[in-house]
């Protein structure tokens, strides 16, 4: 008599034993630019660049579908069976880490993704002029995109800017670069230029500063105080000298008055 085995199987294991059978069987597989797997591709910012995918082992026509990101492209009936092109034209900075992704129709899951490495030098340029009163803060700032990041220095009058302390901050992340100046002195002026330096090339742009004379700063109290002052002795003094006020207002009344007949007669 035959024992039969007390473990319990799964239903789902034949169906995916049949489907991983299906897909050793075929080989079904697809490529791009004879990449079978995920891959990063640097390019130019400029040229274009194509993409093409390709169904492996098939034995049947297979239809191709290509994203970039999550949205859908727009392919012709004639480039969609079995062999599928793309072209990029012109690459640009914003294509900089886009994925574009190949797929195959009636299984999505299978695919092959390309990462675009686009690069491009710092561009940076222009001039601008700032003035500041003396003893307050100022922040240069430049900001430059670039594929190689860049590497930023500080010029004054063309000469490297030595950074005394307490005196000078940089910030900077991959795009911005700050230089700050505390509580500037008129030995501040001068022109400051940003360079941004990568392997592909460099970009400038110049700062014109100007440090102006520190004006008085008269305290918001006193000046208030001063008004009330001044406000509350006008009208002391018009109080204290109200009745003399009206007296003169009256005879003015009377003599008036006095004077209207002697106008009717003549």
């Amino acid at each position: 008599m035959v024992q039969r085995s007390s473990l319990a199987v799964p239903h789902e294991v034949p169906v995916l034993t049949i489907c991983f059978l299906a897909c050793v069987a075929t080989g079904l597989e697809l490529s791009v630019n004879n990449h079978a797997a995920d891959f990063s591709l640097s390019t130019l910012s400029g040229p274009p660049v194509s993409l093409s995918c390709l169904v492996q082992n098939s034995s049947q026509a297979e239809e191709l579908l290509w994203y970039r990101g999550d949205g859908k492209v727009d392919l012709k009936d004639g480039n969609k069976v079995n062999v599928s092109n793309i072209c990029i034209s012109p690459v640009t900075e914003s294509d900089n880490g886009v994925t574009f992704t190949c797929k195959l129709a009636r299984d999505k899951s299978v695919q092959v993704s390309v990462i675009l490495d686009v690069q491009f030098p710092p561009r940076l340029t222009g001039e601008e002029s700032l003035q500041i009163e003396e003893e307050k803060d100022v922040i240069l700032s430049c900001s430059a995109k670039s594929n190689p990041q860049a590497q930023t220095a500080w010029y004054k009058n063309n000469i490297t800017l030595t950074l005394q302390q307490n005196r000078y901050q940089l910030y900077q992340t991959s795009e911005v670069f700050q230089l700050s100046i505390i509580k500037v002195q008129k030995s501040d002026n001068g022109t400051y230029t940003c360079v941004v330096k990568s392997s592909l090339g460099e970009g400038r742009k110049d700062f014109h500063l100007i440090v102006e004379d520190k004006k008085p700063v008269f305290p918001k109290e006193a000046v208030i105080a001063a008004v009330v002052v001044v406000t509350l002795t006008v009208l002391f003094g018009i109080v204290a000298r109200k009745d003399k006020i009206f007296k003169c207002f009256k005879r003015s009344s009377e003599t008036a008055l006095r004077e209207a007949p002697l106008g009717r007669g003549a």
